[in-house]
């Protein structure tokens, strides 16, 4: 005899539409709780495509059964499921699907789903050389492309989805890749009213850094958008003198040329200075980081900072700096992202 919750995950598939709804608000609602959640997870094979073929119904039901399966997918166990059973690629047609109303859910579906490898590596398309990346790209023109001043962009999040995907080999080759253009697109929003798409953008730069020894070339390819979103973070509010703008680029001493807003996340200055150490630890990243006078501008922003964490990786890239001036060799640092 089929159980309370069989019997309730059976009207998931009913042809009335108000059993329907009624059946997927109570599933949402038990996904909210760690009881409901451990309760459901053990009809997982029949409720995961269930949920998913909801997402295609009217508003009332697919809303709730996108943030049914958002809960679910917190749950690496359950998200892994997701991932095999394709989710990922159900998210994005359904994503771009004209007049979408779930595009919120579905890229907070897509941030924890490629919490894992395998999420990852569906995202990336990885097993499919034709189409290989053109999620990927699709997500960064939507991310580059929405309004950073609706502050309720849905889109803010795909920068979660990048810091992801940027954590793996795969992910930073892909964003890398001088033909696609990505990582230049993502470095523009660095200036975003959005904290959270800031930090998007840094967590991603920051991580592809740590591929400066095999991707130099082209990071120092797009150094004019690198060095800005790497170094006005971290340069002070002051007015820099004529003398110091005189050795900058103009998209530097543009923005140097007057007071700023302070970049009050001390988070993001942190990760903006581990990724200029990593770029410098290379010597042709080291003689880019000078032509910018970007000793200098550290120099200065040193002096107007006041965040412990921030101080000191500042003082990593100080130190880098003599050393390298030195002709000595800093310490190895791993090859992977954070």
């Amino acid at each position: 005899m089929a159980t309370e919750l069989e019997e309730l995950l059976e009207f998931l598939s009913s042809p009335s539409s108000p059993l329907k709804k009624a059946a997927v608000g109570i599933v949402r609602d038990l996904t909210g709780s760690e009881d409901g959640l451990m309760s459901l997870s053990t009809h997982a094979n029949s409720l995961l495509p269930s949920l998913s073929r909801l997402l295609s119904d009217n508003k009332e039901v697919s809303e709730p059964a996108a943030e049914a399966l958002v809960n679910l997918s917190q749950n690496s166990s359950l998200g892994g499921r997701m991932v095999d059973m394709g989710m990922i690629k159900t998210a994005i047609d359904l994503l771009y699907k004209p007049n979408s109303t779930l595009t919120r859910l579905l890229v907070m579906l897509l941030v924890n789903l490629t919490q894992s490898d395998a999420g990852i590596s569906s995202l990336l398309q990885a097993d499919d050389e034709k189409m290989q990346g053109l999620y990927v790209m699709k997500l960064v023109r939507s991310f580059c492309r929405s309004s950073s001043d609706n502050e309720d962009d849905p889109f803010d999040h795909v920068g979660s989805i990048l810091v992801n995907i940027s954590k793996k080999e795969a992910g930073r080759r892909m964003l890398l890749d001088s033909k696609r253009g990505l990582l230049k697109q993502i470095l523009r929003q660095f200036d975003s009213t959005s904290l959270l798409r800031k930090k998007g953008v840094f967590g991603t730069v920051h991580n592809c850094c740590f591929d400066a020894e095999n991707q130099l070339q082209h990071l120092l390819s797009i150094s004019e958008f690198l060095w800005p979103a790497l170094l006005l973070p971290v340069a002070g509010n002051k007015i820099y003198s004529t003398e110091d703008l005189s050795k900058m680029p103009p998209e530097l001493a543009s923005a140097l040329s007057f007071e700023r807003e302070p970049w009050d996340d001390p988070g993001i200055r942190v990760q903006a200075l581990e990724a200029i150490y990593l770029v410098i630890l290379q010597e042709a990243g080291l003689r880019n980081f000078w032509s910018v006078n970007g000793p200098r501008i550290l120099q200065v922003g040193y002096a107007d900072e006041s965040d412990p964490k921030v101080m000191e990786a500042y003082e990593r890239v100080g130190s880098c700096l003599v050393q390298q001036s030195m002709g000595e060799d800093p310490s190895d640092i791993s090859q992977e992202g954070e």
